[in-house]
């Protein structure tokens, strides 16, 4: 029987020139860091994922090392207990479900029980820009054959990030399906402001409907129950938008929650952060009985994107997502750099993309580029 003979963890970071001013940070990035995690069997083969720092984990590596590779429920259980212990350990779940599709020799999304590996996609922007730059975006992504874009709050003023939406949805018409996110869910380390609560999102909400918005992303902290299901309730009564969260919500006990109190009705938990495969896979199949979407965030590299992929088609396909989140919004954030540890960048057909019938997650990485930019260290700075 085969076994896993080591975990290799290393770090990498790819200098931006110029930066990259993400809208969730005041201060552009200078750096994109990586992780890869290489997990190795005694038959030579390797499984790829990518994630989370996964700092400390070489504590841990004795609960894998000797084991089988396949036995993925228990490595997923086992990862699941080092979490309430550390970090998230979640790209490691990846690299073993690859290792287990190249051993196999079967994609993960087959491996799933999926049917059919085509999904459409929608561009997902980053960058705070003026209403007529905004508006040239949007342009752009049409042209490009994107039928739906997400434009993210957190300008200077909420009037602003209001009038952005407008100008769009007054400049492009029916072309374009239009997702918000308000990023109100999980702050960053700096960020000390409360999130909104269930009135300043509502008075958010109206005005999003009144502009035809597919989804309305993260407008409460990702604890607040009551609040997201009042909000599900105004918003499914006053019309069609949907209720989106869940990206960093972390334990099945959660989601539980949030599926059984009708608090979203888009579910957008990302396989590299939580639950890895089988935990968000058996998420995905309840989030789709009962009606919602479920289409995970995918904000990371094309390995962390690529997985998400595969869960998707995996587990609900097209018809239990509808989009699924492309990160692009040029020229700051371009494929060759949110897919740097590639060898080449994953590209899509328009706004849709089919997944390959290659073992694994169909991972080759660029072993010369992940060498020049190596780090002891993973961070944007």
């Amino acid at each position: 029987m085969s076994q896993i003979v080591a975990i290799d963890i290393s770090h990498h970071q790819l200098p931006l020139d110029p930066p990259f001013p993400a809208s969730w940070d005041p201060q552009p990035r200078t750096k994109f860091p990586t992780t890869i995690v290489r997990v190795r069997d005694s038959d030579g083969n390797v499984g790829i994922g990518s994630g989370d720092v996964m700092y400390g984990f070489g504590d841990y590596t004795r609960y894998f090392i000797g084991e089988d590779p396949l036995d993925l429920a228990q490595h997923a259980s086992r990862l699941a207990n080092i979490e309430f212990h550390a970090g998230r350990p979640w790209p490691l779940d990846v690299a073993l479900w690859d290792l287990a599709g190249k051993t196999k020799g079967e994609p993960v999304w087959r491996m799933l029980g999926g049917s059919s590996p085509r999904l459409r996609l929608y561009a997902s922007t980053a960058v705070h820009r003026s209403q007529a730059a905004m508006v040239t975006t949007a342009r752009q992504m049409i042209d490009a054959g994107f039928e739906a874009m997400k434009v993210r709050f957190g300008r200077t003023s909420l009037a602003d990030d209001l009038a952005v939406v407008g100008a769009i949805r007054a400049a492009v018409g029916d072309q374009l399906v239009l997702m918000v996110d308000c990023n109100q869910g999980w702050r960053m380390p700096w960020d000390t402001a409360k999130p909104w609560d269930i009135e300043m999102a509502w008075s958010v909400a109206q005005r999003l409907i009144a502009d035809d918005v597919f989804w309305m992303e993260e407008p409460l902290h990702r604890g607040d129950y009551d609040g997201m299901a009042e909000l599900c309730r105004r918003v499914g009564a006053a019309g069609s938008m949907r209720i989106a969260g869940g990206e960093l919500t972390r334990e099945s006990y959660e989601f539980r929650e949030l599926l059984s109190r009708g608090c979203l009705d888009v579910f957008q938990p990302d396989v590299v952060c939580t639950q890895g495969f089988s935990g968000l896979a058996s998420l995905g199949r309840a989030v789709a009985a009962d009606g919602k979407l479920f289409t995970p965030h995918t904000w990371g590299n094309g390995i962390g994107v690529l997985a998400n992929l595969h869960l998707i088609a995996g587990s609900v396909g097209f018809e239990g997502s509808q989009w699924v989140e492309w990160p692009f919004d040029p020229p700051e954030w371009t494929l060759p750099r949110r897919d740097y540890p590639l060898t080449t960048p994953l590209q899509a057909d328009g706004g849709w993309i089919t997944l390959s019938e290659a073992a694994g997650i169909d991972v080759t990485l660029n072993e010369e580029l992940l060498a020049a930019t190596a780090s002891n260290q993973a961070t944007f700075q």
